[in-house]
């Protein structure tokens, strides 16, 4: 590289910041999906060398969670019910959206693990409802885990799905050797995301019981009202 070379790369990466980094990779991933999203890609969006993504981002993997972070950053975090359950429910109704709203989007969270501020602030909004719930700490947090994975990964089938619709199950049974698939098999190829995103969502909820006052749950089989 020429002594211009550096000066113009210094020169650029000065007028670059994180955030303009982050929101060009986020337009890799609108347009072409996850698996675009790279150093290179997003150089290329900026018109940039990718040391001056590097410069900012560190590493791909860092770029990845500082992209998932800022999807997370989208949910709105104001003007939720004050029932605990309702919280949970329409919190993560409106993570699902956020992720819904970049293509891929779930695909490229579930692959990361970002401690940012707005995966935590999200997070930790949601222990809370579930800790206003009266819930045990340990039970507040497997709750907000089995929330989470089932909101990745519906989210995600659905995604990958696209508007194709297209199940190849019904074919894979024709031949009757699995009779207890074949019952369903109509309600396993359903499409009806919101529904199914409802329903499985309603289940954890009901399942939810506050801990008692020693901080042990309810026994097992025990009637939760």
């Amino acid at each position: 590289m020429t002594k211009k070379q550096a000066a113009d790369e210094t020169a650029t990466r000065s007028r670059l910041d994180l955030e303009s980094v982050v929101r060009a990779a986020l337009g890799v991933l609108d347009e072409r999906g996850a698996e675009a999203v790279s150093v290179r890609g997003t150089a290329d969006r900026l018109g940039v060398r990718m040391n001056t993504v590097l410069w900012h981002a560190k590493t791909k993997s860092r770029l990845l969670e500082l992209v998932a972070d800022a999807i997370a950053a989208e949910v709105p975090l104001d003007g939720l019910p004050d029932d605990w359950r309702a919280r949970v429910r329409e919190l993560a109704h409106r993570y699902r959206h956020a992720l819904l709203a970049h293509r891929d989007g779930a695909a490229l969270v579930t692959g990361t693990y970002a401690a940012e501020p707005g995966t935590l602030r999200y997070a930790d909004k949601m222990l809370e409802a579930l800790l206003d719930g009266g819930l045990s700490e340990r039970d507040a947090a497997w709750a907000f885990w089995t929330v989470l994975y089932l909101t990745l990964g519906l989210t995600q089938e659905q995604q990958a799905l696209g508007d194709a619709g297209e199940h190849t199950l019904s074919t894979a049974l024709a031949a009757g050797d699995h009779p207890s698939l074949s019952r369903v098999a109509a309600h396993l190829e359903d499409i009806d995301f919101d529904e199914r995103f409802d329903y499985g969502l309603s289940l954890i909820l009901r399942s939810l019981t506050p801990a008692e006052p020693d901080g042990t749950r309810p026994a097992a089989g025990a009637e939760v009202s």
